[in-house]
């Protein structure tokens, strides 16, 4: 029967397969592991085998959480977040994956600056414009980088985005590849304190492609820690 650790392994061995093909380095790959519902104590499990950051999507589950995790990894806030949690998220978390609007920028930064912090933010874009999923509009994707780019306390390290579901892998190239688009073009823009160092995109079932596409974090759930209950 596989484990925790064992799961983690075969993630980095699929990393590792798909930089090869991309003619890329594993090592710019960040794995988030995706433990929306996970147990503390299979966290933990993966942390030992080297796991080094850890994803949530709501607030209160990951406070419950934070003094039963190792301090040493990396916290990441990756699901839709409420402006009115803001206050609770910046102390604890070191990324949010989900800036798509100026309020919930504006709130963070004035949260961080209160508690002396520096919060990496990747914008979420909403490639098929689904109105079940939260993110800014591909073509509104300037304008709110131009808005937040001068807020204190907050580095704006690239985007992100979850493509349209889709059973086979390859119908979502076409939107990863769309996202590096995207993405270089923000940086040719040369937005003044906006950096498009980080691309998150891909899960369990297709951070292969987007990997060969071009993301360098991906979060993975299922694959990892295995089925939710």
């Amino acid at each position: 029967m596989m484990t925790v650790g064992d799961n983690f392994r075969a993630i980095g061995q699929r990393v590792e397969l798909a930089c090869e093909r991309a003619g890329r380095d594993p090592k710019e790959v960040i794995i988030v592991g995706a433990a929306k519902q996970v147990k503390p104590e299979r966290i933990c499990q993966a942390v030992e085998a080297g796991l080094k950051h850890v994803g949530e999507n709501y607030v209160q589950e990951a406070l419950e959480k934070v003094g039963l995790l190792p301090a040493s990894i990396e916290r990441h806030f990756i699901g839709h977040l409420q402006t009115n949690k803001v206050r609770q998220v910046v102390p604890v978390f070191d990324w949010v994956h989900s800036m798509d609007r100026v309020g919930l920028a504006e709130e963070i930064s004035k949260r961080a600056v209160l508690v002396g912090r520096v919060i990496r933010g990747l914008v979420e874009v909403n490639l098929g414009y689904e109105e079940s999923k939260s993110g800014v509009a591909p073509e509104r994707l300037a304008e709110l980088l131009s808005a937040i780019s001068g807020l204190p306390g907050i580095a704006v390290v690239g985007l992100m985005a979850i493509p349209p579901a889709r059973e086979n892998p390859e119908e979502s190239r076409r939107d990863f590849r769309e996202m590096r688009t995207l993405s270089n073009e923000m940086d040719h823009r040369g937005i003044s304190r906006v950096s498009m160092q980080y691309l998150s995109m891909g899960m369990t079932n297709d951070f292969d492609v987007a990997i060969e596409e071009g993301a360098n974090i991906i979060r993975v759930g299922t694959g990892i820690f295995g089925p939710r209950s």
